[in-house]
């Protein structure tokens, strides 16, 4: 199976339409067997809370952690909370597998959601041109562990991150034609799926 898609709640298919744009095959899963059958995993924007309760005592939370620890993982927005190691506002637990604290809706409500440019960007990554970033009720990424590579900042604050095989990001990639975030994310997906196929 190519990348898996979570899709219990939130915007997945917005993510299976920005990949399958780029040729990449995305099929969405929603048990803890499909997740783990899968090369690599999205996890999409939505609701956090909604998310951790339809996971409840299904297996689904585990079977991602395994996935994230050994190929690549790209998590946005609501996602990034899921794999945090902490998450405030209120106080709840992640994954613990992304290094780094998040605060939920840091930014505000749905009204506060927004559109920007992002300068503060790591050029050898991304280039010279300000990243279109999509805000919606996004979460705040207030720590950063020593192993967690700053790829883009908002006034300061991380939004895009990458630890290992994991990349992170506060905002929506999937809703913007700006294609620089997937586009790394496919990098992460080239040397796995040659590897499968040799």
């Amino acid at each position: 199976m190519g990348v898996g898609i979570l899709a219990l709640q939130g915007d997945f298919e917005a993510h299976a339409a920005a990949l399958e744009k780029r040729g990449i095959e995305a099929k969405l899963v929603r048990t803890p067997e499909e997740i783990r059958q899968c090369q690599a995993l999205v996890l999409p924007g939505g609701e956090s809370t909604a998310m951790w309760r339809l996971m409840e005592g299904t297996g689904i939370p585990q079977a991602i952690a395994e996935v994230a620890a050994t190929r690549p993982v790209l998590a946005t927005c609501a996602g990034v909370i899921l794999l945090a190691t902490q998450v405030e506002n209120p106080q709840q637990d992640g994954l613990g597998v992304l290094d780094v604290t998040v605060r939920r809706n840091a930014y505000g409500r749905q009204l506060d959601s927004t559109v920007l440019k992002l300068r503060d960007t790591c050029k050898e990554e991304l280039g010279d041109e300000p990243l279109e970033a999509v805000f919606i009720r996004a979460p705040k990424i207030t720590r950063a562990g020593e192993g967690v590579q700053v790829l883009a900042r908002r006034e300061g604050d991380p939004v895009l991150v990458r630890s290992g095989r994991i990349l992170a990001a506060t905002f929506h990639p999937e809703l913007t034609d700006d294609p620089r975030v997937v586009d790394l994310f496919e990098a992460m997906l080239a040397p796995r799926f040659s590897e499968s196929a040799a």
